[in-house]
């Protein structure tokens, strides 16, 4: 049976620490929240290695560094209220409450919303699964001192930006491919301004899918 503790604490030393995560309480986070349990059950064996893990059609959850130094760009603090979008089978949300925030899990699957319920109150995360489009976001529970984009997009989350508070953050990442870069984006004066703050690659969400160009 794989040693699934000691595969998360070389995650966190050998993928965290070496790639730019700092933040003493994001690591802690991560090497308290069992991934093993929020993946595929064939998958386990893999849970901990540095790429993303496929959930079923086009869903993934993202390798652990990108998520990590998504998060740690984001500045989550406790009691900040933080929306994930895209929350899969809840992982990103799980780490989220770990540090404290009150987070609100948006999943566009109700089979994932239903699988994240499940995986969440295992691990005696209380993060509040919706099930609605990822693009529309969840005003009714805003505005939000932090959005947290749990994969990439290819156009603009207008509407995410106009449910944070003035000086609430997003971060995901833009792109895809080899130009994709990991995103954060602050809002101020009722503006929103991003700025690339390292190279990344992630599943793209649905939704955020640039529209197919024509061709003659």
């Amino acid at each position: 049976m794989p040693d699934f503790d000691h595969q998360r604490r070389t995650m966190v030393d050998g993928q965290l620490r070496t790639y730019d995560v700092t933040q003493a309480g994001l690591l802690a986070a991560f090497g308290a929240v069992p991934r093993e349990e929020f993946v595929n059950i064939a998958q386990r064996s893999t849970a901990y290695v540095d790429q993303p893990q496929r959930l079923g059609g086009s869903r993934a959850l993202p390798a652990p560094m990108v998520l990590a130094r998504l998060i740690q760009a984001a500045e989550i603090e406790p009691g900040d209220r933080v929306l994930e979008v895209g929350c899969g089978t809840g992982y990103g949300a799980a780490v989220l409450t770990a540090l404290g925030a009150s987070v609100v899990a948006l999943e566009s699957d109700p089979e994932l919303a239903d699988r994240a319920k499940v995986c969440l109150a295992a691990a005696g995360a209380a993060a509040t699964v919706v099930t609605g489009p990822l693009r529309a976001g969840w005003a009714e529970l805003g505005p939000f001192d932090a959005i947290v984009m749990n994969g990439s997009f290819e156009t603009e989350p207008s509407e995410l930006l106009s449910q944070l508070r003035e000086g609430g953050r997003l971060v995901g990442v833009r792109g895809v491919g080899r130009s994709a870069r990991a995103m954060l984006y602050r809002r101020a004066g009722g503006h929103s301004s991003g700025r690339p703050v390292f190279d990344a690659a992630a599943p793209i969400l649905p939704g955020f899918e640039a529209a197919p160009a024509f061709s003659f």
